[in-house]
């Protein structure tokens, strides 16, 4: 309704809550102000003692501006901590970083050039990660997220390190801990061993090979087929492999002890040969070798076990003049290539495997590839070449030796390092690792058993992602744990300089580095000579220099930071661990390998898993594309808050789309929910509960049934508030606030709020419902609609109820609305009287449509109901056009549902100026020409009385 100009004023009021959000200028005070007033400290003041919620941080890493897919991580958190906190929890939330590791590493180099000295490098890198916390904190503050930001935890906190060393000796301690020679991912940019989660697949072109391995022991073979004799001696046994630059280092070959083997007589430049191939592709190999032949022989792959061949470049240096046996192994295939595997135990985990399996020692495998990528000098013709140029030469010298047959390039899906996009490696090093199936000292389960027992044990939101951590734990090899970088916890151990041994008093030294590096970092370690540990000893022994896979820096923070630095805050284990998708082989899966060994059991009771986000056509978003959404930039134009409610608006558990259009999207939503709470706050703006408000018993009907509805809406978004499903929870807000008030309630409302007696029961019983609903609405918006919700609180609480709460919404719990006695009876009444009103607003509709009337104020109804649809209507009495918004509602029984039917006609009477209904009494009274009669007597008598509506 327009403000009324005349002598007769309808109850307009005011309120301070704007209909402009104006978010994006206004956001920032209220960032502050809530560092100012230590929000987050008054909330944990008012749950103190309540029970615990732990939401624990899995830690951003320490390099970089934040992008939209962090603002959805951190937004999640707090929305959920909000929430719990808002349920009767004591719902801390202590944000982390993780700060070590080598992207940091490399960014130093990339300042200050290589070879620094390690002292320089850990305080650069120290320095430079302080930084990137500082620039990520901010924007992270911005988005509203509430937390201990002025203590948060981080990775390389002096405490944290010391107990991260901690940790390692415990795990050591109870025999998980081994050294060995394996292959592990190995990345020459990075020149370290990489975990699981740094490895990713790219396409890379290779020579594909076939190489022959000339026979050695033609009277085995012979015998192995049943032969008498072979009919040649010349032949070879062929291998199919598109790593040619592992054949300098072949040891021994595979087959299939259950396949068929063929022995294949041939020709190659007139000369008679015979090729040892699996059954199923001798056609295939004769083909591609350009060759025809017949087979003479075949036998079964164990028949052939531990038969001798010559290497490829035997006869052309004594440096390749050695055996190659057969070994027997489940793993080869027959899909490609020849039905025989060449086994280079340096470089292939099942090669390494195999090798061992058949007595090989650790010291008899040859290694010639060093950490840079290149030939050792000693190997002959390839020495100083990388690997990677190397094919060439080598194909050439296997063409010289008389043992290529077939070469051709090949594309394939193969191993890359996440961070410099090159091949890598599978190369055996030294290195610490974690068993899997290795039984602890007390011979309990080993590390696979428990960790896949706490899968079992753990929630999973959604529910796939046990399955996918589950395969992920069951096939995964063991952990290497060492990494060969300088800014890291050390790996702190003494080892002995001729055999190799940990000092025997490893446990005990342990914790004398530990108390070092409390005091003063990993630094410590460095600076340690090791006589001040060991005494006479120290000439014995040298200090390990390897530090710690950065994956167990966060693995650990369950016993460093959740027991260790802020054990105060937290509890063990942690209700909840909350990250994207990728984390299944990161940090859930380190902290849970981590907390099997120290624990016996996983450190979280749930996972929750989000996706990634994409553009609005589903697509990755990439600088070079243009489609990258920058969370400061939504913040900056279009507000925070707008960032919140798409966060909360989209399905987290698949891809999170967003674009301009998409957000243009969520700014219409937003200003729906934000100008019904605008009508709410200026509606109970005269309105003080202690004087005014109506007992729920004696409220109008259509007030009680409004506070039974928002009671069934609350109950609906607390439930998808422990389950953590926020998109829902939008979804019900929305169509509450268009629907349920905007379409019905509020609607019917208006009336009664803007025309009644300004302190009438029918105005204060109004204001006691919409006072209700708002208190119970602002509760549930606010772990969503931060800065709005805190906004409309200063406003509506009042200011002994402000000043009560702290001053922030965020001290309260969720409202506990009146109860409703009738409850459901109202609700299934007004079910159906909006079924009602549905088919009378359509036939209002076409008749305004058709020129008939103005506003449906202008419209006389008759309706003709029957049983049961009768009694409802009827029950309303007089205040049944009030449900309907007309000046008449005239209600006419029938004896069936097929007589029923809406007539809609316009009045014929005149327009009262104050309420707009169309009256027979518009004028009656001489001094006050243009009112109804009802108006008369809500400004100068008793009141209209009204009952249900």
């Amino acid at each position: 309704m327009s403000e009324q100009k005349n002598k007769y004023p309808v109850n307009l009021t005011e309120t301070a809550f704007p209909m402009r959000g104006d978010l994006a200028k206004r956001e920032p005070k209220w960032v502050k102000e809530w560092q100012d007033k230590k929000i987050y400290q008054r909330i944990r003041k008012a749950s103190k003692g309540r029970p615990k919620f732990i939401l624990h941080d899995g830690p951003p890493y320490a390099n970089g501006d934040i992008h939209i897919g962090h603002a959805v991580n951190k937004i999640l958190k707090d929305m959920i901590v909000k929430a719990r906190n808002m349920a009767g929890f004591d719902a801390q939330y202590v944000p982390g970083w993780d700060c070590h590791g080598m992207p940091i590493e490399i960014q130093i180099e990339k300042q200050f050039g290589k070879n620094l000295p390690t002292a320089e490098v850990l305080a650069k890198s120290r320095a430079y990660a302080s930084e990137q916390i500082e620039r990520q904190k901010k924007d992270f503050i911005r988005l509203g997220v509430l937390g201990e930001w002025d203590n948060p935890y981080k990775t390389m906190n002096f405490g944290n390190e010391a107990d991260e060393i901690r940790a390692l000796g415990a795990i050591l301690d109870k025999g998980y801990v081994y050294r060995g020679l394996k292959p592990v991912n190995w990345c020459f940019d990075c020149g370290s061993a990489l975990a699981e989660a740094e490895v990713e697949y790219q396409d890379k072109r290779d020579p594909a090979v076939d190489v022959g391995f000339p026979f050695a022991e033609p009277d085995k073979l012979a015998q192995a087929f049943g032969l008498p004799k072979l009919p040649t001696e010349k032949g070879y046994v062929l291998i199919w492999t598109t790593t040619p630059w592992t054949i300098p280092a072949n040891q021994a070959l595979n087959v299939h002890p259950e396949y068929d083997y063929a022995l294949v007589q041939t020709e190659r430049n007139g000369e008679p040969l015979l090729l040892l191939l699996a059954s199923d592709l001798v056609e295939a190999s004769l083909q591609r070798y350009g060759l025809s032949g017949k087979v003479i022989a075949t036998t079964k792959g164990e028949a052939l076990s531990l038969i001798n061949f010559r290497h490829p470049l035997a006869h052309l240096d004594k440096g390749y003049d050695r055996m190659s046996p057969i070994y027997l192994g489940e793993y080869v295939t027959l899909d490609t290539g020849t039905g025989i595997v060449h086994s280079s135990p340096a470089y292939g985990i099942e090669d390494f495997q195999s090798c061992k399996a058949h007595g090989m020692k650790d010291d008899d495998i040859l290694n010639p590839v060093m950490g840079d990528g290149k030939y050792a000098s000693w190997l002959p013709f390839f020495g100083g070449l990388n690997i990677w140029e190397a094919s060439k030469p080598i194909c050439a010298k296997l063409d010289e030796a008389g043992s290529l047959f077939k070469l051709v390039m090949f594309d394939h899906s193969y191993m890359h390092c996440w961070r410099h996009k090159t091949p890598i490696v599978y190369r055996a090093t030294s290195q610490w690792f974690a068993g899997m199936d290795r039984k602890p000292k007390d011979n309990g389960p080993t590390l696979r058993e428990t960790a896949l027992a706490g899968i079992e044990a753990t929630a999973f939101f959604p529910s796939w992602g046990k399955a996918r951590l589950h395969g992920m734990i069951a096939n995964r090899p063991d952990w290497t744990l060492s990494r060969q970088r300088q800014w890291g916890v050390p790996m702190a151990f003494f080892v002995h300089k001729e055999t190799g041994e940990l000092h025997p008093r490893t446990p005990e030294l342990l914790e004398q580095v530990a108390k070092r590096v409390e005091q003063h970092g990993i630094e410590a370690w460095q600076a340690l000579d090791p006589k001040e540990l060991l005494g006479a000893e120290a000439d014995m022994y040298v200090k390990n220099k390897d530090t710690l896979d950065v994956w167990f820096d966060s693995g650990t923070t369950h016993q460093t930071v959740l027991r260790g630095s802020h054990a105060e805050q937290s509890a063990f284990p942690a209700d909840l661990y909350l990250e994207g998708s990728d984390q299944h082989r990161g940090w859930f899966h380190s902290s849970l390998l981590t907390s099997a060994m120290i624990n016996g059991r996983a450190p979280y009771k749930a996972l929750l898993t989000h996706g990634f986000v994409v553009d609005g056509e589903g697509k990755k978003m990439s600088k070079s594309k243009g489609n990258v959404v920058a969370p400061q930039k939504v913040s900056d134009t279009l507000g925070a808050e707008i960032l919140r409610l798409w966060v909360a608006s989209t399905d987290y558990s698949g891809e999170l789309s967003v674009s301009d259009e998409i957000l243009k999207r969520v700014v219409e939503a937003y200003r729906r929910i934000r100008n019904t709470l605008r009508f709410l706050l200026a509606n109970t703006s005269d309105f003080d509960p202690a004087r005014d408000a109506v007992p729920v018993a004696d409220l109008f009907e259509i007030d009680r049934y409004a506070i039974a509805r928002m009671a069934e809406l609350q109950a609906d978004i607390l439930q998808h508030y422990e389950v953590f499903e926020f998109h829902p929870v939008v979804s019900r807000l929305q169509m509450y606030c268009s629907e349920d008030l905007g379409g019905f309630y509020l609607d019917i409302l208006k009336d009664r709020l803007y025309t009644g007696g300004t302190g009438s029961v029918a105005r204060r019983s109004a204001q006691t419902a919409i006072w209700h609903i708002t208190q119970a609405l602002l509760r549930v918006m606010a772990p969503v609609l931060s800065f709005t919700a805190e906004e409309a609180w200063a406003v509506f609480a009042g200011p002994d109820a402000y000043a009560a709460s702290d001053e922030t919404i965020f001290t309260q719990t969720y409202y506990a609305l009146p109860e409703v006695a009738d409850r459901e009876a109202l609700l299934s009444k007004f079910a159906t009287l909006r079924e009602v009103r549905t088919t009378v607003t359509k036939q209002l509709e076409e008749v305004r449509a058709a020129g008939g009337i103005g506003s449906s104020l202008q419209a006389e109804i008759e309706i003709k109901a029957s049983g049961e649809k009768f009694k409802l209507l009827h029950g309303l009495g007089d205040d049944l056009k009030f449900v309907f918004i007309t000046s008449e509602a005239r209600l006419t029984q029938v004896a069936n549902e097929s007589d029923e039917t809406v007539t809609v006609t316009p009045s014929s009477h005149q327009k009262c100026e104050r309420c707009w209904h169309y009256r027979a009494d518009v004028g009656a009274h001489a001094d006050h020409r243009g009112l109804c009669g009802r108006c008369v007597s809500n400004l100068f008598g008793r009141g209209e009385v009204r009952k249900y509506a």
